[in-house]
């Protein structure tokens, strides 16, 4: 099940530690739908993958508001 981790304005947010605005993002290609956990809005998101400090990782985003972005990750204890 994919879990919203962190919000963030666009080009300022910290995920895996690290400014994630600052890194390419790659598409996978795939996609996934959310609820807004504000609105309770549907959004699909992309699925992304970069490489951080020689590690694959692996989110989905998309602009939940303007300028605001929803970062989820798998979470596996789901």
């Amino acid at each position: 099940m994919w879990k919203l981790v962190k919000s963030g304005v666009d080009g300022n947010c910290i995920l895996f530690d690290v400014n994630i605005f600052d890194y390419e993002w790659i598409s996978t290609g795939k996609k996934i739908e959310v609820l807004d956990p504000t609105y309770n809005q549907k959004h699909t998101l992309e699925i992304y993958n970069t490489e951080i400090k020689s590690k694959t990782e692996t989110f989905a985003t998309g602009e939940l508001s303007n300028g605001v972005y929803g970062f989820y990750l798998w979470d596996v204890s789901s």
